[in-house]
């Protein structure tokens, strides 16, 4: 069945609102702020292949990394109604151990339909330090590893598992909560899809997605080919992988060839001893972000919008790490780099579409206590600038690039943790100058009103957001503890009285200063 333009925007728009109302139950439902304030989770749909057929706008480094990795997740399960799958093991098809993904089969009777799979970022899932993002050297010090395993089979749950589970964290309670947060959220995307195949029928629901992938595909093959024949190459370092090793290179060659692209990593410094290390599905999440910006904002997010991108990368690089290499910053500060170094090539050929450098980390800040009192962990992201464009100045203080998340609000903050916000304010200044600006990074100072440990997994602290077309780069980021400076990546002790200042970089500037 063919279907008009009307049709498949109608169509399309009816997947992407399934996912998005398993969104909006998973805020309303979960327990701990990271999810329910931060709104640190995504959701999707996919076909009985495993192949993406829609997603939410949440967060770019979940989405696209299941993009990758489904397919592989799907085919090596025997799937029943009513199962649900839990698996957050990063060379399994995860990111870093605390996105703990829950994929469910959408069945017709005895014909399996699909999936619907949420990811969510939950702060504790058994590491060491409160927060579960360490210093880590090994994936097993990061916390609790799920390889892919039935946490509810044919309806009935598997008791054993989830008590492995919760008990490896220091509050089972919120943890329980939030799975079951997450598994609410897939009933009702298995609800609403069924919904949606009854009223269509199933022939044409597939015809459907058929139709949907292919409009994906040609808008991207328009969008794409843009882009100048050639090979662009282009490299970056990260600063440090915590344990020592510094300037940690990223090398990306992308070659065009009438709307087909090949981006290859080749050169990139091998996976260090520290957790800037990611899986290849990571690496993926960031190329599929960048070319997803060149395409028109009404290209459907489904498999068919990145047919013809291709990516490789040495297995026991830094963008294709290999087991047991830990990752907690990998998804969250080596993603983030990765952007960069894609779009630093993609500027030698658009070099009007291209803007400058954006903060380039996420500022991870993990703290809490395990001991000695109140338990509580916490985790945020915390937002910086934008680079600037050809035709616009950068944003102020805000997420960007492979994250989505919102700030945690102050009051909720400081009635849930024994913490007080003494600052949060734009970092004026903080923006690289040119022609068009980049944005200012932020300000955010925090007083411990009990003992807490404190892990900084922070990137830009000694190289800068570069400018582009003799832009000037953006300001560092800086981390400081009672005024003195600590390095970009740490773990330390803090009393109760002492602050923590977090200082997080501006964007690039594009174009000479007039």
């Amino acid at each position: 069945m063919a279907l008009n333009s009307i049709e498949l925007s109608l169509f399309s728009s009816r997947l992407t609102a399934v996912c998005d109302e398993m969104g909006a139950v998973l805020r309303r439902a979960a327990f701990s702020t990271n999810i329910k304030d931060r709104l640190d989770f995504s959701c999707a749909v996919f076909d009985t292949d495993g192949r993406l057929c829609a997603q939410a706008a949440h967060i770019p480094v979940h989405l696209g990394s299941m993009a990758f990795a489904m397919q592989g997740l799907v085919s090596r399960t025997a799937w029943s109604p009513g199962d649900v799958l839990i698996v957050n093991d990063p060379y399994l098809g995860g990111t870093h151990l605390p996105d703990i993904t829950l994929i469910a089969p959408v069945f017709l009777g005895d014909s399996c339909l699909g999936y619907v799979a949420n990811r969510a970022h939950h702060a504790d899932v058994g590491a060491a330090s409160p927060g579960s993002m360490p210093i880590s050297t090994s994936l097993d010090e990061e916390g609790l590893v799920i390889a892919p395993a039935l946490l509810v089979r044919a309806g009935e749950m598997n008791r054993d598992k989830l008590q492995e589970i919760i008990v490896a964290t220091a509050n089972p309670m919120q943890m329980e909560g939030d799975l079951a947060a997450q598994m609410s959220a897939n009933r009702s995307g298995r609800k609403r899809l069924l919904e949606l195949v009854r009223s269509l029928g199933p022939d044409a629901y597939h015809a459907g997605l058929k139709a949907v992938n292919d409009y994906g595909e040609r808008l991207a093959a328009s969008a794409l080919s843009v882009i100048p024949n050639g090979c662009y190459r282009f490299e970056d370092v990260m600063d440090d992988d915590g344990l020592g090793q510094m300037d940690i290179v990223i090398a990306v060659t992308v070659r065009v060839n009438h709307g087909m692209i090949d981006v290859d990593f080749s050169g990139t410094a091998a996976q260090v001893a520290g957790n800037i290390n990611c899986p290849l599905s990571v690496a993926a999440a960031a190329v599929y972000y960048v070319f997803r910006c060149l395409m028109p904002p009404h290209t459907p997010a489904c498999a068919g919008s990145f047919r013809n991108i291709r990516l490789s990368a040495p297995p026991g690089c830094l963008v294709n790490a290999q087991h047991p290499a830990a990752v907690a910053a990998g998804n969250v500060e080596t993603s983030s780099r990765i952007v960069d170094v894609v779009m630093g090539a993609l500027a030698q050929a658009l070099p009007l579409q291209i803007p400058a450098a954006s903060q380039g980390t996420m500022n991870n800040l993990a703290m809490g206590a395990h001991a000695g009192g109140r338990c509580w962990d916490y985790y945020e992201t915390i937002g910086g600038g934008t680079g600037g464009g050809s035709h616009q100045a950068g944003l102020d203080a805000i997420q960007s690039h492979m994250t989505n998340t919102l700030n945690t609000p102050i009051e909720v903050l400081e009635m849930t943790f024994p913490l007080r916000v003494h600052r949060y304010q734009i970092r004026r200044g903080s923006g690289g100058s040119g022609r068009h600006y980049g944005g200012d990074g932020l300000l955010r100072e925090f007083e411990f009103l009990a003992p807490a440990t404190v892990t900084l997994l922070t990137e830009r602290r000694r190289h800068p957001p570069w400018g582009l077309q003799a832009g000037a780069p953006g300001e560092r980021g800086e981390n400081r503890r009672n005024g003195e400076l600590l390095p970009g990546k740490c773990s330390t002790v803090f009393s109760a009285g002492e602050r923590l200042t977090v200082a997080t970089p501006g964007g690039g500037g594009w174009g000479a200063t007039p």
